[in-house]
């Protein structure tokens, strides 16, 4: 088994190191075999799974508190990337994750006993997030203790009590399908893109978002239709089971049964010491690659205890459930990792792929492909940037989308209600049960007669470059270009042709270009080329795993 580090000083390749494993994929029947009829193989597979995910846990404390510093001052303008995009090119974390590290870092600023607490591992990164905002003043105290000895339900519980919001929970989403004529593709095509020169930051779901909102703001109606059965799919949720987490808590006297793991100290790193953004962005490697190098360990054991269902046997009332009491960490991150390597195990290709060292956001995004078109992609995904391999990707979706006729997008669920109701008022007004397609280009169209007239569509060349581009040019950047740079300055002789104009979001264009780090030079779109600082640049790209 792993020893917990004896020293928070010197590499963290050496002190934060994995075993060395073979991790070959399980069938179904070694599954059953491992969890039935084989308990210290299970035992020894869960265990290494709650190690991993303590290295982990004490790895994204310092994680925090570097992305923390990165946001502070002109650092991210000095490095050329957006705090998401740093996080998921660089280190490997989603959006999301990234901006609850961020904020977390941010907040331990002002709350040293929970700092301290987290860093010696007494409190979890789950627990921490969820008394993040009572532990404050004279309370962070009475709610660092609790956090180190209750459950996580019965801190939601306490936070709930005390009149304060936990940390947000995922929201169930809902996938929509529907089969569109041309003619209704061709509306629903039109209104999608008014919506965006209406709010170009606006993404798909957001915009269907829109148009649900200004048929129902015409024609408003108080029915609360199921968005599962208005909409069709299956709802991705999961039952609210507090009663039966407390009867398992008290039933197991809080899993007594499984084996005691020693609490993993973060790294010894002080940020607030570091000046520089090169130097921070050094450290966060080191620590991204330390966490990486479990990333194998905890996808596959998470994928084998989610896939035998082991957390039932172990007494607990859901992935979700064990993820957070057990692992101390979001069940989403978790999930999706099992998801990916249970995906790994079925397919060859994927295997591949990871053999050849494709990081985990790759090969996720490459797991939902069918698996004859996985292989074809991996040298694709070597090339690019994670949001570049993601756009390619949702590019073909699109239109192999187009050539079905059909129009497949998740909606989280607030949005899925939104459009669910208007799609039933339309088909009231109708008198007739009018195919979901049908129903969106009558919302489309309502929205296009709306809205057409009321946007001037500018002929100028700004106006064209953005339209060109969609997104900021600068790589790695996921951000919707809203502003037109010239290439060659005005000022040193360049003028307004087109390809003298790229696309660019805000903060590329006026904090990393004007205020002197990033430069591009060449013909747009297709023949630029990028320096930060005077040296080559292609965008923020991890390290050699």
């Amino acid at each position: 088994m792993v020893e917990r580090p004896t020293s928070r000083a010197g590499s963290f390749a050496a002190t934060y190191a994995p075993p060395r494993l073979a991790l070959d994929p399980f069938t179904p029947g070694e599954l059953y075999e491992l969890f039935r009829g084989g308990e210290l193989d299970a035992d020894q597979c869960e265990g290494l799974l709650a190690w991993a995910a303590r290295y982990q846990g004490a790895l994204e404390v310092s994680i925090a508190e570097g992305l923390d510093a990165l946001r502070r001052g002109d650092r991210l303008a000095q490095l050329a990337s957006h705090l998401d995009d740093y996080a998921r090119e660089v280190l490997g974390l989603r959006k999301r994750a990234a901006q609850a590290l961020a904020r977390l870092g941010r907040e331990l600023r002002t709350r040293p006993l929970l700092r301290e607490a987290m860093r010696a591992g007494r409190v979890r990164l789950r627990a921490a997030q969820t008394i993040l905002g009572v532990a404050v003043g004279e309370a962070e105290a009475a709610w660092v203790e609790r956090a180190e000895h209750l459950t996580v339900r019965q801190l939601e519980a306490a936070v709930r009590r005390a009149g304060a919001a936990g940390e947000e929970e995922d929201e169930p989403w809902l996938p929509l399908g529907a089969q569109l004529r041309p003619d209704e593709r061709e509306a629903v095509d039109e209104a999608l893109a008014l919506a965006g020169e209406l709010a170009p930051e606006l993404g798909r779901v957001e915009r269907l978002e829109v148009l649900a909102q200004e048929y129902l703001g015409e024609h408003p109606t108080d029915v609360e239709p199921d968005p599962a059965r208005t909409l069709g799919g299956a709802l991705r949720t999961e039952p609210a089971d507090a009663a039966r987490r407390a009867a398992l808590e008290d039933e197991t006297e809080r899993w007594a049964a499984l084996r005691r793991l020693a609490e993993v100290p973060a790294p010894d790193v002080r940020f607030s010491e570091i000046d520089s953004a090169q130097e921070i962005d050094r450290v966060l490697r080191q620590l991204a690659r330390a966490r990486s190098a479990w990333d194998d360990i905890l996808g596959y054991c998470a994928a084998a205890i989610r896939k035998g269902k082991a957390y039932q046997l172990l007494g607990f009332t859901s992935f979700k459930h064990y993820c957070e009491e057990r692992l101390g960490l979001a069940s989403r991150a978790v999930e999706q990792r099992a998801r990916t390597e249970e995906r790994r195990w079925l397919s060859p290709a994927l295997q591949d792929a990871h053999r050849q060292g494709l990081p985990f956001e790759k090969l996720r995004l490459l797991s939902r492909l069918p698996e004859p078109e996985i292989a074809r992609w991996i040298p694709r995904a070597q090339a690019l940037t994670c949001v570049a391999l993601r756009r390619e990707l949702e590019g073909e979706a699109e239109r192999q989308m187009r050539a079905r006729r059909s129009l497949a997008v998740p909606l989280p669920l607030r949005i899925a209600a939104l459009l669910a109701a208007a799609v039933q008022v339309v088909r009231e007004r109708a008198g007739a049960q009018l195919g979901l397609g049908a129903c969106l280009a009558t919302i489309a169209r309502h929205f296009i007669a709306t809205w057409r007239g009321s946007v001037k569509r500018s002929r100028s060349r700004s106006r064209k470059v953005r339209d060109r581009d969609g997104w900021c040019q600068v790589p790695g950047c996921s951000h919707r270009a809203t502003q037109a740079h010239h290439v060659l300055f005005r000022s040193h002789g360049g003028g307004d042709e087109l390809d003298n104009q790229v696309g660019l979001c805000a903060f590329h264009h006026l904090r990393c270009i004007h205020g002197g780090y990033l430069r591009v030079v060449g013909r747009a779109p297709d023949e630029l080329r990028w320096f930060l600082k005077g040296q080559p640049w292609s965008g923020p790209r991890s390290s050699e795993r």
